[in-house]
């Protein structure tokens, strides 16, 4: 922390990674008092060099916000009341210790928002909990977002959390479907100044190609845009495997020896020609074609594929096929291609055969769903609450952190009427939103700025090998607790150990973790003694001791001791802006956990997912289709309670096309009655022609205006819930991932 010109003899200015989105920019924050006052860019940050979006310098504006809880609430008599930390936790205890001995581990449901990979506690303490209940009943935002992705990531490489990142800085050719990073910094590709990125591409000579229905900012500024048909991603990519090996274009170049399954692809997708995929996908075969030409003349290129192609009915398949065509194009694992990038606190093995990814080890209560990397899907959590079976108790307890899945999840109506039913629920959450209303006992965490920050998961997307780690830029305030403590207090709680110290917690991590690695033959302390390990860490708590072991332990680690120049807290401290670790190189097959050791390309699952992508080659498209959209000033429902945030063209209007709004006789700012199969909302239309024809378009994240809440901004604009028009029965099937995108929805005019 230190002075700057432009503050005033009271502020002060501090570092901070923005935690708002997958972007991680950094932020140089003034500061008067304990009140965070303005954010800038970091200019000297080794990642972002100083890039800044609306929402890292509203970062003052969010961390300040009123409308955030300061104290626990517990419910008294049917009525949220203001608590003490020592009621807050006596009530949890109370509340879910009881669930779990009369009826078992899986009566307790646990479901995990969004927030929680953009939060250094959200990152330590959610699996210690999983891990200590053992409870089935896991339901996170993955499954409305990103699980497409885990699932193929874990089928072809062994490894759910193995996603290969488009290289952007060095690729000649970028083909994104449904991808619209000018609006949401990246996804699953953490990557400071994207659009700057693009324009890098373009301005060196490369092609940027856009595969989306809609014509977003990141399409206008595309050399190629395809406005395909909602839905239909997957077959556009098989049709342009199928032209790869037709036209003998495949090359895997360096990349053959490490994989497995390449003989078998082509009868797979014999079916899939580009004039078969035209109809269904409304792009024409010449085009289709060229895309496939286009993306193996080029001498590097990169595929990459979000939100878009993930919630539709193919998503796992959808993102297969992106790595698939990154392989058959040699340009998996390779400089300019996709690469996998290594994250200071990965853990490090040697290469070789794995244990591989499976999925269905267990099956939800009531519809059957599989699991997938160890949950259920969240459009599952309703009926997994509010219906009775033989097999199994219902879930009786919900432990919420950071999640809203009133909004979020399909059939929010139905989910409030579960959640009201339950036994007991605890929700880890600084607002009183839709959600967590329900709750018997709500546990607020601190702003951002009173908390320490390390990008566990996006550093393991990041287009940059790179590693940050700030401390709280502002001290807790007398009667708040940090988050790090509230969930290490909430796991002792929920598993019979109220009462303990939290540091135990922290301390069994840390025990469990060197006795581990002190017996792993491939670790840097094998055989050295666990306790003398952990007396060499460093740091002022829990936490940063559990940072300071996973640095040793990591890819750029000293081993305690093992390299002279290795990564530590210590030295991660010393280097405020960060410590620049390289651009991403090639990393198999070490990367590969597999049960061959290779990239196994055509998995059996896979295989036998693909006559249901066949058949939807002859299905007939409806008529109007809804899909989402993002705006650059939100990230799904928990910005909307920020004035500068919202309005201007960060609205929740239908976006319907000029030819479809003429054709139901609609003008521009009519209300328009939007009905699908869980129901229907009024929302004002806004004609444009950025949707394609028979596309309709409404934002996520929005429906403010229940009963309850305390988000007083929110409320004043509160939208309409886009997701209150699906019921939860449409489910990608390898992910349980829900279909929010190319939903079929009827339109009428309001009289």
């Amino acid at each position: 922390m230190s002075r700057t010109s432009g503050t005033t003899p009271d502020s002060r200015t501090a570092l901070r990674v923005c935690p708002l989105c997958e972007a991680t920019c950094g932020l140089t924050l003034t500061i008067e008092g304990t009140r965070v006052t303005g954010a800038r860019g970091d200019r000297d940050d080794v990642f972002s060099k100083g890039f800044i979006c609306p929402k890292g310098a509203s970062f003052g504006a969010a961390d300040g916000d009123p409308d955030r809880l300061r104290t626990p609430l517990v419910r008294e008599d049917g009525v949220l009341r203001e608590a003490t930390w020592e009621e807050a936790f006596d009530a949890v205890a109370a509340g879910l210790r009881p669930v779990v001995e009369r009826y078992g581990p899986h009566a307790l449901g646990v479901v995990l928002g969004n927030p929680n990979v953009h939060t250094m506690a959200g990152a330590l303490y959610p699996t210690v909990l999983l891990g200590a209940l053992r409870t089935h009943s896991v339901f996170t935002a993955s499954t409305l977002d990103q699980m497409p992705k885990h699932v193929s990531s874990g089928l072809l490489f062994g490894d759910a959390n193995a996603i290969p990142v488009p290289d952007l800085d060095h690729t000649d050719h970028l083909l994104l479907i449904g991808a619209n990073p000018l609006e949401s910094n990246g996804s699953l590709c953490t990557a400071p100044d994207f659009p700057g990125k693009l324009r890098a591409l373009r301005a060196r000579g490369g092609t940027l190609t856009v595969i989306d229905p809609r014509r977003t900012r990141t399409a206008k500024l595309a050399d190629r845009h395809v406005a395909i048909r909602p839905g239909t991603d997957a077959m556009l990519l098989a049709a342009m495997a199928y032209v790869l090996f037709e036209e003998k274009l495949v090359d895997l170049g360096a990349l053959a020896p490490n994989v497995q399954g390449v003989d078998e692809l082509p009868d797979a997708l014999r079916d899939f020609t580009p004039e078969a995929a035209s109809a269904a996908c409304d792009v024409d075969a010449v085009t289709i074609r060229e895309l496939a030409r286009e993306l193996a003349a080029a001498p590097t290129a990169a595929v990459y594929g979000r939100i878009g192609s993930c919630t539709v009915p193919h998503g796992t398949l959808a993102s297969w096929l992106v790595d698939v065509l990154n392989i058959l194009t040699g340009n998996l694992d390779r400089p300019g291609g996709a690469l996998f990038p290594t994250a200071a606190t990965d853990r490090t093995r040697p290469a070789g055969p794995g244990h591989g990814f499976a999925l269905g080890r267990w099956h939800s209560r009531v519809s059957r769903h599989p699991e997938a990397k160890g949950e259920l899907p969240l459009a599952a959590l309703a009926e997994e609450i509010d219906t009775p079976t033989e097999d199994g108790s219902p879930v009786r307890a919900v432990i919420a952190v950071a999640a809203n899945p009133v909004l979020s999840a399909p059939d929010g109506l139905r989910l409030d009427k579960a959640l009201e039913s339950l036994d007991f629920m605890v929700s880890v959450d600084p607002y009183l939103n839709e959600t967590s209303r329900h709750a018997h006992v709500v546990l607020p965490p601190p702003p951002p700025s009173r908390s320490a920050h390390h990008d566990f998961a996006f550093n393991t997307l990041a287009v940059r090998n790179q590693v940050r780690y700030n401390r709280p830029a502002v001290p807790l305030e007398e009667g708040r607790m940090a988050e790090t403590e509230i969930l290490a207090r909430l796991v002792l709680a929920a598993t019979g150990m109220h009462g303990a110290d939290p540091s135990a917690v922290d301390t069994m991590v840390i025990e469990g973790t060197l006795a581990k690695a002190a017996g792993d033959s491939a670790s840097p302390v094998h055989g050295r003694d666990p306790r003398e390990l952990a007396a060499a860490l460093t740091g002022e708590n829990g936490p940063e001791r559990r940072l300071d072991m996973m640095l040793r332990l990591g890819p750029y680690g000293d081993g305690f001791g093992a390299r002279s120049d290795g990564l530590t807290l210590g030295k991660l401290l010393a280097h405020p802006h960060g410590i620049d670790l390289g651009p991403l190189s090639s990393s198999l097959p070490r990367r590969l956990k597999t049960r061959s050791g290779k990239v196994e390309l055509l998995p059996e699952p896979i295989a036998a997912d693909l006559p249901r992508l066949r058949e939807a080659l002859r299905e007939r498209p409806a008529a109007i289709v809804l899909v989402g959209r993002r705006h650059l000033r939100s990230n799904n429902s928990w910005m909307h309670n920020i004035p500068a945030l919202t309005g201007g063209s960060n609205r929740c209007t239908l976006h319907i096309h000029p030819d479809d709004a003429a054709r139901l006789g609609l003008a521009d700012g009519a209300a328009v009655r939007v009905r699908g199969a869980g129901g229907e909302v009024i929302a004002p239309a806004e004609v444009t022609d950025t949707v394609r024809r028979g596309v309709v378009s409404l934002p996520h994240g929005w429906g403010h205006d229940r009963p309850g809440t305390r988000m007083n901004h929110a409320a004043l604009d509160p939208g309409v819930n886009v997701n209150q028009l699906l019921d939860g029965s449409l489910l990608d099937p390898l992910s349980g991932t829900a279909v929010l995108n190319g939903v079929p929805v009827e339109l009428a005019v309001c009289p």
